[in-house]
């Protein structure tokens, strides 16, 4: 089995930075205010030929004054208790703390084995830290610096009594950390067709979990999974991370990942809610699935529309789940007032799914994940090139269309291209002379002949041959 290796420390001594260097990518928000990451991240990390399973942790801090800081130290040991070996971070620039010492002493009162790391040691601005740190009785300290990639064969040293590379662990050499990124949502290809059955329940489903502030998206992801996996609070902004999850329901293999809140663009002017707004954006363009949450008592904002706009660009499929709906009074009136936004606003992804549910309730959730499966079918679905053309006849038979400067627009055939999302190239004489308003119409029309209800179409066009050209 893989060793799994969390990284603790005070606030702002470089965890992310030193996780994003073992994973090889920069998928933890880094900065230089304390505090950034809040929820536990991991992803498979390697030194050399070491592979292990890295997680990165918030910070530890003694006064736990807020909710949300005591959120974070559950989190924090919540990592321990499944780590196999903790790395504990100091900041050798700035030497011992306080803080240092009394977590020092917290880890030897614990029987998982420690590695103590002297962060930012790159030059001779760590020599007194790196000298301090022996104080701590957890053994000689390895000097590192995270940032500038400095250390890392000493690192790998300290690495192998725990950890045991391929050869001796009987795995297979430079395949041993070719494993799929759960934490990466760009690890796989949401476009790719390359699997004979795309629903092979083994086959994990990437879905998002995004929406405005405070609507509820980490409690929905922590009632899916049954446990506190993630940080939740009352306040807006708690999540800043994109956290993603492997997880499984009913026998369909999910990678469940829970975003930072979207506010408008010109409201954002921190510099962490922008990395924490570009990761959710990333996560969209590499899911397959998006959820939407919208708070059932504030409607649907215009927010909300620019969300559901921009996963219809991508080529996702989308669910609306609308939660807190055990607080709403007039539920059907609620219920019209969306689906009447959507209709007029939203007419792009025309039979979207739209569930109601209470995240903390958990009402509704089997619901949920039903439309989720089913639209992740429509969204995979390929038509018969037979059964489209026989339409596409009848579809120009009821309606031709229109004269471009007199002559006539001929439109050949039809063909699907892709699917994920279904992408239809249509043969004509004069590609650019096509109205928009012809192309709604054929979309339109696929949307209602073969159920692709709520998924996005993509309809390209291109200039068939001419046999007398030469």
């Amino acid at each position: 089995m893989t060793a799994t290796v969390a990284i603790i420390g005070r606030p702002n001594v470089g965890k992310s930075t030193l996780f994003n260097r073992l994973v090889g990518k920069k998928l933890a928000i880094v900065a230089d205010t304390p505090g950034v990451t809040r929820d536990r991240r991991e992803g498979d990390g390697r030194v050399s030929d070491l592979h292990f399973r890295v997680v990165d942790t918030a910070g530890l801090d003694e006064a736990l004054v807020t909710e949300v800081e005591q959120g974070m130290r559950f989190q924090t040991e919540r990592a321990l208790d499944g780590a196999d070996l903790v790395l504990f971070l100091i900041d050798a620039r700035t030497g011992l703390t306080p803080i240092d010492r009394h977590f020092a002493e917290w880890l030897r009162e614990r029987t998982i084995p420690v590695l103590l790391i002297a962060n930012k040691c790159e030059g001779n601005a760590g020599n007194t830290g790196y000298y301090e740190s022996f104080e701590l009785g957890l053994g000689e300290p390895v000097a590192l610096s995270a940032a500038h990639g400095e250390g890392l064969a000493e690192l790998y040293q300290a690495l192998l009594p725990y950890i045991r590379p391929p050869a001796e662990a009987g795995e297979a050499g430079d395949d041993a950390g070719a494993l799929v990124d759960a934490e990466d949502p760009d690890a796989v290809d949401p476009d790719s067709e390359e699997e004979d059955d795309p629903l092979d329940p083994s086959i994990p489903i990437q879905l998002a979990i995004v929406g405005r502030p405070n609507v509820g998206k980490s409690t929905l992801v922590n009632r899916l999974l049954g446990e506190d996996r993630v940080l939740t609070g009352p306040e807006p902004g708690v999540t800043r991370d994109s956290i993603a999850v492997a997880w499984e329901w009913e026998g369909q293999a999910f990678r469940l990942i829970d975003t930072a809140g979207m506010r408008r663009r010109a409201r954002v002017y921190e510099a962490i809610e922008k990395m924490s707004v570009e990761d959710t954006l990333r996560a969209i363009r590499f899911a397959q699935v998006v959820v939407l949450v919208i708070d059932a008592i504030e409607g649907m904002d215009r927010q909300d529309l620019v969300i559901a706009r921009m996963v219809a660009e991508e080529g996702r499929a989308l669910v609306i789940a609308v939660n807190k709906w055990d607080l709403v009074d007039d539920a059907a009136k609620t219920l019209a007032d969306i689906e009447d936004r959507l209709q007029t606003s939203l007419a792009q992804l025309r039979g979207v799914p739209v569930v109601t549910l209470s995240a903390m309730t958990g009402r509704r959730l089997d619901r949920l994940m039903t439309s989720v499966r089913e639209i992740y079918a429509l969204w995979n679905r390929r038509v018969p090139t037979g059964a489209l053309n026989r339409w596409f006849g009848d579809m120009l038979e009821q309606h031709p269309p229109p004269l471009v400067e007199g002559r006539r627009l001929k439109l050949r055939y039809i063909t699907q291209i892709k699917r994920r999302p279904p992408t239809f190239m249509l043969f004509t004489t004069r590609p650019k002379d096509v109205p928009e308003s012809y192309l709604r119409y054929l979309v339109n029309g696929l949307r209602e002949a073969f159920d692709l209800r709520g998924v996005p179409i993509r309809m390209t066009m291109r200039k068939g041959r001419n046999p007398f050209a030469d």
